[in-house]
């Protein structure tokens, strides 16, 4: 799909009232499932927590700030697996990248790492499903229809997710995410979840090209 057939696709589009009354459904269940499951995980975080101050030390979470539904910023959390002193500031990761600890390798290759966006989404500010969140400097970047990706929460996983997640590039992964919000439907986030189990087993997609 080129720019301008892009542009078209996408320049009208916008939350139906059916869709409005999914979405509400849904990040009522997402709030109430993620605190169930925050409370059952609760042995494996602690678990993780011990295993990343033994292996590199505080702190044990990352903060980040990102951006969110209708624009605005959140503080979201994962754990931590980048070494406390490393050096590059760059966002991409690749395999073999230095400055990620031992135990960080196993975290992103499993995701165990986007464990604590449960607390994300029980305080609202994400979805089980849905763009993953920008990066202020990010978004700033982002023409008008390409902002429309947050007329929904950001979620952990999504429809660029599933397509390649961290091997696609950028523009392909917003235009996923465009798509996601125009045909938006229960039934769709039921067929990205069951994706992401196999996507997730198979370690799909974890690292970027270097």
């Amino acid at each position: 799909m080129n720019h301008d057939s892009t542009v078209d696709f996408f320049k009208d589009i916008r939350i139906s009232s059916f869709q409005k009354y999914q979405l509400a459904f849904k990040y009522i269940f997402d709030r109430v499932f993620a605190l169930v499951l925050l409370i059952i995980l609760l042995p494996v975080f602690l678990i993780i927590s011990v295993c990343i101050y033994l292996d590199d030390g505080w702190p044990i979470f990352f903060i980040q700030l990102r951006v969110g539904l209708h624009g605005r910023p959140f503080k979201m959390l994962k754990f931590r697996t980048f070494k406390i002193l490393q050096q590059d500031g760059s966002i991409h990761t690749y395999k073999g990248d230095p400055r990620i600890t031992r135990v960080g390798r196993f975290l992103r290759e499993t995701s165990l790492d986007e464990l604590p966006q449960l607390i994300n989404i029980i305080l609202g500010h994400m979805s089980f499903i849905g763009p993953r969140p920008n990066l202020p400097e990010q978004y700033q970047q982002l023409n008008d229809i390409q902002k429309k990706r947050t007329l929904v929460k950001p979620g952990i996983t999504g429809l660029a997710q599933i397509n390649g997640r961290n091997t696609i590039p950028w523009e392909q992964r917003i235009i996923y995410d465009l798509t996601y919000i125009k045909n938006y439907s229960l039934l769709l986030d039921v067929y990205i979840i069951i994706r992401t189990i196999f996507v997730v087993i198979k370690r799909e997609g974890v690292w970027e090209k270097k």
